[in-house]
């Protein structure tokens, strides 16, 4: 079984920054595609950026030039550091993993419980 925990949501002005951080716990698994996802009040939920285990990286079009996704393979785990943030931006932002089994190399997709990220104006 594994696990994905988040942390570093907060409550910052516009303008300001905030470094989400994502670890996956357990054994007997590999690491594959990485990334975070938000959904505001009343929103969909939709992807903001995404890292393959090589370091391709997609960011959705509101984060590209302000957020940047990064991973350590070794560590296990995903960071978000988001800069210039908006009142927009404010949403429950969840982390997704895409893991598969060892040895027999078997996928499964796993999410985090979510930390809030609060932009005032």
């Amino acid at each position: 079984q594994v696990r994905l925990v988040e942390s570093g949501g907060g409550t910052v002005h516009a303008g300001g920054s905030l470094r989400l951080s994502c670890g996956a716990s357990g054994s007997g698994f590999s690491m594959n595609v990485m990334g975070w996802y938000r959904q505001a009040l009343g929103q969909q939920r939709e992807l903001v950026a995404r890292i393959t285990r090589g370091g391709t990286t997609t960011y959705a079009d509101s984060a590209k030039g302000r957020f940047t996704i990064s991973r350590d393979n070794a560590k296990r785990t995903v960071d978000l550091q988001m800069n210039s943030l908006k009142p927009e931006d404010t949403a429950v932002y969840v982390c997704n993993a895409v893991v598969t089994t060892i040895p027999d190399m078997r996928p499964f997709n796993y999410w985090g419980q979510g930390t809030q990220v609060t932009v005032s104006s």
